[in-house]
């Protein structure tokens, strides 16, 4: 009966783990982030849909890359290559709009 009790206290905070691996922008690289895309974006768009892509871009590295992720986005690593190809995929699956 003991363990029936903590198995149903445990459940819920292992659901919430993944949560908690969810990335922490390193100081100043969200706003860095946020001025290179738009500035690169207004070059084909109009700065609102710059801007509104961006911020989903922005929300996606949030919210599905680790902070460790994060910075390593910004390296010329073979791995920061990956994790850009990956990024590219993300915002494409959450930020363009389906016809």
């Amino acid at each position: 009966m003991r363990l029936y009790r903590l198995l149903t206290l445990a459940a819920p905070i292992a659901m919430l783990l993944p949560l908690s691996a969810q990335a922490a922008w390193p100081p100043g690289a969200r706003d860095q982030y946020m001025n290179e895309c738009i500035a690169t974006a207004t070059q084909s768009v109009d700065k609102a849909t710059a801007q509104t892509h961006c911020t989903c871009g922005a929300n996606v590295i949030e919210k599905k890359f680790s902070t460790a992720e994060t910075k390593e986005l910004n390296s010329q690593t073979a791995e920061g290559g990956a994790l850009r190809a990956r990024l590219l995929k993300e915002i494409d699956a959450s930020c363009t709009a389906k016809k």
